[in-house]
């Protein structure tokens, strides 16, 4: 192995503008490269130092995944389980749709959501957080913001399609977390804690972000047509300090994140020994469960010759350009970060910076392949 090549790729996303980055490669538990450059504060100087805190945005959602596949390996729900079963106000659910002349309308759904439409973003949700619902329910619980009452706001609106018909990138997670807090019967941050933060030994990594987070938390930027600016550290996902979101809450370091990746490469098995999923639901997680219409919808550049399984972008078409196998799954986040894990060679890879609008069709497909030739100079 020769990481050459790839530490000058971190070195050259600076001169793009990128503040500062930083990457981890692990083997079967062993770390093999780590490579930070740029700066975590541009404006005072100070260099990537490798205990930056970030936000995860949607890197979230593996671990909200994760944490629900846990109860599914107890039997506490089936993939085809209605969600109103557990949440209720999912049980008759309205679809919005527009005819040949532009008149909209809403009628039933042709069929209940399942809880599989909740993994795979094929429910019919939207991404929209400032619906006049969602920012009633905030006002009503005073800016607290209960997990519980976001999901009920988010149930008040028409679907975009039948459940199932499609593939659409939406709040699914947020409303799988819900569902995570009602069979469990905890709160959704207190089981993902429980479950996987305390296994695996992540001490830097919450759902929320706390005086000690911040304080070692990167600055964060915004690319705007190429105008790199500073925003400030906060996340816009996350609706009040007891929203916890299932699709982009997670505050994380690169050292903790590759924790999870690292376990998923491994049968499921992390660096403490401690096994959180079993290698069937890992399997289960990265095949592609899209439909050939669904597929049509999940064209983002950066996914050319992926399919969608759990949760997770999942390799299915080499001759797109993946240097990757068939099987290769992971995610990424709104400001950059990127997680690779490979079951077959115990490989996983995490990626982090802290630029919203970030280059990720140009970044990630790179780091993939050129990772890959790594492994065998």
């Amino acid at each position: 192995m020769d990481f050459t090549n790839l530490r000058i790729f971190l070195d050259s996303l600076i001169e793009k503008s990128i503040p500062g980055v930083d990457m981890t490669v692990y083997i079967d538990h062993k770390p093999v490269f780590r490579h930070g450059a740029g700066m975590r504060d541009r404006e005072k100087g100070l260099p990537i130092e490798g205990n930056e805190t970030y936000f995860g945005y949607s890197v979230t959602k593996l671990f909200t995944c994760v944490c629900a596949l846990t109860l599914f390996e107890k039997g506490e729900f089936l993939m085809t389980d209605p969600v109103g079963e557990y949440l209720e106000e999912f049980g008759d659910m309205l679809v919005k749709e527009t005819d040949d002349k532009g008149n909209e309308r809403v009628r039933p759904a042709r069929r209940q959501m399942t809880v599989r439409d909740l993994f795979t973003m094929s429910a019919g949700l939207d991404y929209d957080l400032k619906t006049p619902e969602i920012l009633q329910a905030v006002r009503d619980t005073n800016g607290e913001a209960p997990t519980r009452e976001i999901v009920r706001a988010i149930a008040k609106r028409p679907l975009s399609f039948d459940p199932g018909e499609r593939w659409q990138y939406s709040l699914c997670h947020d409303v799988l977390g819900a569902l995570v807090e009602v069979i469990s019967g905890m709160r959704f941050e207190t089981y993902m804690k429980k479950t996987i933060f305390e296994p695996l030994g992540m001490k830097s990594s919450a759902m929320h972000i706390t005086d000690h987070l911040r304080a070692r938390m990167a600055s964060q930027y915004e690319n705007v047509n190429g105008d790199v600016r500073l925003i400030d550290k906060s996340a816009l996902y996350v609706l009040g300090p007891k929203y916890d979101s299932g699709g982009a809450g997670l505050i994380t370091t690169v050292d903790d994140y590759i924790r999870l990746a690292d376990a998923l490469a491994s049968g499921g098995i992390g660096l403490t020994g401690e096994r959180i999923l079993s290698r069937q639901s890992i399997d289960l997680m990265r095949t592609n469960h899209l439909n050939d219409i669904q597929m049509k919808d999940f064209n983002w550049i950066q996914m050319r010759g992926y399919g969608y399984g759990l949760g997770v972008r999942t390799m299915v078409d080499r001759s797109q350009g993946s240097l990757s196998p068939v099987g290769e799954f992971g995610w990424g986040g709104a400001a950059g970060a990127y997680v690779l894990i490979d079951p077959e060679r115990k490989l996983s890879a995490y990626f982090a910076e802290h630029m919203k609008n970030s280059l990720e069709p140009y970044v990630h497909p790179r780091l993939r392949n050129i990772l890959y030739a790594c492994l065998e100079a």
